[in-house]
């Protein structure tokens, strides 16, 4: 396991935060986020996925929202003081984030943008998100995530 370790898991380690990792068989492309979760044998609501967005400022902004939600732009947009927001377009998420599409990480990213957890998760006592890289998860508590990327808390999913 210990060659198998992700900057990701790294950085959580280096900072004496706790966490459990998950490793899921995968091709080259990412899985969606309910294969993942049945993959690693969590249920999909403790499955979180990162996205990253450009607000109407042009400020990059990262969501971390449960895998079997969609993202409310208007929402994400309102949480963060931005008058709209889209969705960054994937050839651009590599050069801005460090990771592939399927492996972004709220973790460890080039640069630390401001990071909006979807409120939900605070409901729970650990959360799943990708370790950095396709086919691995780290399990930790939202709590250590927030404070680790300074994240703040919103209603940022749809209905």
């Amino acid at each position: 396991m210990a060659d198998q370790k992700t900057n990701v898991m790294r950085m959580l380690e280096q900072k004496k935060i706790r966490y459990m990792p998950h490793e899921y068989p995968h091709g080259d492309t990412a899985v969606d986020g309910a294969t993942v979760a049945g993959l690693i044998g969590k249920p999909p609501e403790s499955v979180f996925k990162t996205l990253v967005a450009r607000g109407a400022s042009k400020s990059i902004y990262v969501f971390v929202i449960p895998v079997l939600r969609e993202l409310d732009l208007k929402r994400a947009a309102k949480a963060v003081g931005e008058k709209s927001m889209e969705m960054v377009h994937v050839s651009e998420i590599n050069a801005l984030t460090g990771y592939v599409r399927g492996g972004c990480s709220p973790v460890g990213m080039k640069k630390q943008y401001r990071t909006v957890l979807d409120r939900s998760a605070l409901e729970r006592e650990t959360i799943v998100v990708s370790a950095g890289k396709i086919g691995s998860q780290v399990e930790l508590s939202p709590a250590d995530l927030m404070a680790l990327v300074r994240a703040a808390a919103a209603d940022i999913t749809k209905e």
